[in-house]
């Protein structure tokens, strides 16, 4: 191509990305905007060859929901591992604000731009991105969720950090153990917009209903916003507005932490439960000082690792996103993508003072 065609050909790139990002800064992404964004594939194309070699020399883009936050920076450093393992190349690009949906959109048209063969995206919102995405797609990038999805239509595979209704029940399992099966009881949410965060709370409420939580009463969901000082504010004033809360679920790192902050200096220190989602570097001082019996988690630099993988088995056509397909992902051994695309990282595991000095991350 001719040096002129191809500065046109960029130019053409910028100027829908910009139409796109001017778009969303204006309003909210409706439902409409989604259905009739035109020009993204919305579904798998071609065959997958599942005996294809691994391509050499790509370049993945992760786009967590938030930089700097210690959970994906964990995340990412497993992809970056395994695309140096793979021969490709890895870049990391996001907001600092895990609420900043157009700040997301406007990194994706980055991406875009920028001719990433492969995309790895956290999504704040599940119909945001949809139109940058579809966009990305429409121009050859594979485009992977870890962590949080967006719609199905707007990626081509979705790696889930365990089954959600797992994580959901077992949350409220491992809580109502801790109470006796009796007692009010809160969520400590991250943003109202947050997918996973509200379908592992829709299993909750789910596994609520069961008869043996007869007495256990779910009294309020509330959000920190995945903020540190947001959630400790959360914290007091839950338990300010509930003096008989018995226990606690905060199903987000940043969350988990903060509550057990704010818990663990107070008089409820020991006698209002804490569990959820939390890595084990931040929660150690917490089960030791007695705040917190046990929490769960999964490994997320082993997601982040998942995550590229996945990107470049469809760089290298060895996937399409459509289920049934199987793929090979080192040492993490065989995965097969479920409906609409998803892959499960596996089932979470349980943090208690008898294992939690096993475990560095």
């Amino acid at each position: 191509m001719r040096k002129s065609s191809l500065r046109r050909a960029c130019a053409a790139v910028a100027a829908v990305a910009s139409l796109s990002l001017a778009a969303t800064a204006c309003g909210g992404t409706t439902k409409n905007d989604v259905e009739e964004s035109g020009g993204g594939a919305t579904a798998p194309t071609g065959r997958a060859d599942p005996d294809a070699p691994l391509k050499k020399g790509l370049t993945v883009g992760f786009l967590p929901k938030q930089v700097n936050n210690p959970y994906f920076t964990s995340a990412d450093k497993g992809g970056r591992k395994a695309l140096t393992e793979l021969g490709s190349a890895y870049k990391e690009v996001g907001p600092n604000s895990a609420t900043d949906t157009s700040g997301q959109v406007s990194y994706v048209n980055t991406l875009t731009q920028q001719q990433v063969d492969a995309m790895a995206v956290s999504a704040q919102d599940p119909g945001a991105l949809c139109t940058a995405l579809k966009q990305a797609m429409s121009n050859g990038i594979k485009v992977v969720t870890y962590d949080s999805d967006t719609k199905p239509e707007c990626r081509n595979a979705f790696v889930s950090q365990a089954g959600a209704e797992d994580l959901g029940r077992t949350e409220v399992q491992l809580l109502a153990e801790q109470i006796g099966y009796q007692g009010e009881i809160a969520i400590l949410s991250a943003a109202q917009t947050a997918t996973n965060q509200n379908t592992w709370i829709g299993y909750m409420k789910d596994e609520l209903k069961d008869p043996k939580y007869k007495n256990v009463k779910l009294v309020k969901v509330a959000y920190g916003n995945d903020d540190a000082q947001q959630s400790f504010q959360q914290t007091q004033g839950l338990l300010q507005q509930y003096p008989d809360l018995k226990g606690i679920i905060a199903p987000t790192t940043v969350g988990i932490k903060a509550a057990a902050q704010y818990l663990s200096g107070s008089r409820y220190k020991g006698q209002v439960k804490l569990t959820g989602l939390g890595t084990p570097n931040d929660m150690r001082r917490y089960i030791k000082n007695g705040t917190v019996d046990a929490f769960e988690l999964w490994d997320p630099a082993r997601l982040g690792e998942l995550a590229a993988r996945t990107a470049v088995a469809l760089a290298s056509g060895q996937i399409t996103g459509k289920a049934g397909e199987t793929f090979e992902a080192g040492a993490m051994g065989t995965f097969t993508l479920g409906e609409d695309g998803v892959i499960s990282l596996g089932k979470p595991t349980v943090f208690d003072a008898g294992n939690i000095d096993r475990f560095d991350f």
